[in-house]
């Protein structure tokens, strides 16, 4: 089976931090997003993957030819970000008569997907959602998917899709995305996977859905944080080191230097950071960051950033420096 996975991306939303580093390569719980979402596909036995890259694209490949030597993953260039049903479209070539599963690289799940995998039927995740307008919902009939609708303005339903696609029929997909593209039906601009799946369903494509109670978004700084704080509950790192306390959950990576600071709970430190005489709490501390004498709480600190000062909460970017007095 393979996977295909959506990353071309910009990630406005995470600015300063996606100035210089793709969405999907933020750090989250100790690895990139990307990295849970491929080593959740290993152990369910995915080793071949389509990858649709944009934004810094060649950041990815370098990181996923490192970290996964062993995955054959082949690389699709999608110069214009004109909407998740284009990025699949771009895809077409690497499927075959094989089921494939569709997942958006912005977003962790925690779901056995065995169960999907293993059934008759195309089936997309699901979540029940207080306000359903800001996704693509799906309406229920006799256990199948009856209508697909993109954000709509009166919900049909309040499940919302979540980012995950098994699809059994993918030659049925490929005709329904082109009938999409050559057709030019977008919804808000965009052309749009639901609309082709709402295709495959008029077509006569039996689709069911499966519940996604852990799915994770990782859109904006305060979801990333609240993502973070989700996932160390799951798993954590914690080292003993003198001179440091640090309050589970929390992750401390092997290479990070800590002096005479406390940290976490809730608190990620990638490698090679440095943190001393600090206290911080329920934050990300990016790749060879500095946090010196500072009290920080809800921050992100990007990759090589170096803070130094007092009592803040910041979201600073790569490479920066902030010194307070």
């Amino acid at each position: 089976m393979r996977a295909i996975i959506p990353v071309a991306g910009i990630g406005t939303r995470l600015r300063p931090h996606t100035y210089s580093i793709p969405k999907v390569l933020l750090n989250v719980a100790g690895k990139p997003i990307l990295a849970h979402i491929l080593d959740k596909i290993f152990r369910e036995g995915i080793t071949e993957a389509s990858i649709i890259v944009g934004y810094m694209g060649e950041q990815i490949r370098e990181f996923v030819s490192s970290a996964y030597p062993g995955f054959n993953v082949e690389y699709i260039e999608q110069d214009e970000t004109l909407g998740l049903g284009h990025a699949i479209y771009l895809a077409r070539h690497s499927m075959t008569t094989d089921p494939v599963l569709i997942i958006l690289g912005d977003t962790i799940f925690d779901v056995d997907l065995a169960p999907v995998l293993e059934g008759p039927y195309s089936s997309l995740g699901v979540k029940t959602v207080d306000d359903p307008r800001r996704f693509g919902v799906a309406e229920l009939r006799d256990g199948f998917i009856s209508r697909l609708v993109e954000k709509p303005e009166t919900p049909i339903s309040n499940l919302a899709i979540v980012g995950l696609y098994y699809i059994r029929s993918p030659r049925l997909l490929i005709e329904s995305l082109n009938a999409m593209i050559d057709g030019g039906i977008k919804t808000r601009g965009e052309f749009q996977l639901t609309d082709a799946l709402q295709m495959m369903i008029e077509k006569g494509e039996k689709m069911t859905v499966f519940p996604v109670e852990g799915w994770y978004d990782c859109g904006k700084p305060e979801t990333l944080l609240g993502t973070n704080r989700a996932l160390l509950e799951k798993e954590s790192r914690i080292p003993v080191l003198d001179g440091v306390v640090i309050i589970p959950p929390a992750y401390v990576a092997g290479t990070a230097t800590l002096e005479r600071c406390v940290i976490g709970p809730n608190t990620t430190v990638a490698d090679h950071a440095i943190i001393q005489d600090s206290v911080i709490r329920n934050s990300i501390i990016g790749a060879k960051a500095q946090v010196l004498k500072a009290i920080l709480d809800n921050s992100i600190v990007g990759p090589d950033a170096v803070v130094r000062g007092t009592h803040r909460r910041i979201n600073v970017g790569d490479s920066s420096e902030v010194e307070f007095s």
